[in-house]
């Protein structure tokens, strides 16, 4: 038997949410006694594969053939391989979440997303997990033979081990009902979810045209860029930098909110931040509720301070 980890990769590069998956899955691993089997979907080079090996993946699985974006054949692949697997691992992405529910009915195994420590006990699997839009902390058990588990980003941190891998290949061509015909991705550098830094901007900045200050102050805190669902919404901003509950969740050190009231849907994608302050006109703004600093003030005199203190000091 093995623990199996799903590692995604975007353009054939792996992130610090895939390596933190495999840190995962090999501390789940030796808790079970057994080895850690890699798998990944789409072309990735041989030097990109290696890299698992640092986080503790004895062996990766490469289906180059696959596409991550047609779930019912990538669900298909991974069903294949989690026959010898005790669990199966995944960084809950918004790939997981569409690949993990179809693999826990396809193998009829329980599955728990969320999750933000290893399992307390493996007789029967049992872990934390967050709930109630990161409000609570639920512990969750799974009494089926095999389980899904799913990591909440940047709740688990990466365990480098320094080990070597073997890869092997899966000359698979299953292929899934589903078209991918286009894709929108973030114009940010950082990737939102995995950021330790967000600075994220809404309604209040009036419009796209002045968007350059949130660039500038992410470019000086070396963090992502954001928006609220509004913003996406009319176009302002694509819709791969919206967080909230209907977008990308957040869970940075620290969170910047500009020109952003706090609809309680935002709220529940991001207070998971350990960090959040807020910068808006309106003293009766919910986000001062919520947030750790606040500043009741116009973003257009305050952002340009902000950056102009940051450089000094940098």
């Amino acid at each position: 038997m093995s623990v199996l980890v799903y590692t995604e990769s975007w353009d054939g590069k792996f992130r610090k949410s895939t390596f933190e998956a495999v840190s995962y899955a090999n501390e789940t691993a030796k808790l079970l006694g057994t080895d850690l089997v890699a798998l990944s979907l789409g072309e990735v080079s041989n030097d990109e594969l290696n890299k698992l090996g640092n986080y503790g993946a004895a062996k990766v699985i490469s289906a180059s053939d696959i596409n991550k974006g047609d779930g019912q054949a990538a669900t298909a692949v991974i069903a294949d391989q989690a026959n010898d697997a005790n669990a199966i691992v995944f960084s809950n992405t918004y790939t997981a979440k569409m690949i993990a529910p179809r693999l826990s009915a396809k193998l009829k195994i329980g599955a728990i997303s969320n999750v933000i420590e290893v399992a307390t006990s493996t007789t029967p699997l049992t872990v934390k997990r967050k709930a109630f839009s990161s409000k609570a902390i639920e512990i969750a058990t799974v009494n089926s033979e095999k389980a899904i588990i799913s990591i909440a980003p940047n709740s688990f941190g990466l365990i480098e081990t320094g080990g070597s891998l073997t890869i092997e290949t899966s000359d698979t061509s299953e292929k899934g009902g589903i078209t991918i015909e286009g894709q929108e991705t973030a114009s940010g550098k950082i990737s939102i979810s995995e950021a330790e830094i967000v600075v994220s901007g809404g309604r209040g900045l009036k419009g796209p045209e002045n968007w350059r200050m949130i660039e500038e102050l992410a470019e000086l805190l070396v963090a992502a860029t954001a928006c609220s669902k509004p913003v996406a919404d009319i176009g302002w901003r694509p819709h791969a930098e919206h967080v909230g509950q209907t977008g990308k969740a957040v869970a940075a050190d620290l969170y910047i909110a500009i020109g952003i009231s706090g609809a309680i849907q935002h709220l529940a994608g991001v207070n998971s931040s350990k960090v959040m302050v807020a910068i808006n006109t309106d003293p009766e703004a919910p986000f001062f509720k919520a947030a750790d600093y606040g500043i009741v003030g116009d973003a257009f005199e305050v952002v340009p301070k902000l950056i102009e203190e940051i450089k000094k000091i940098r």
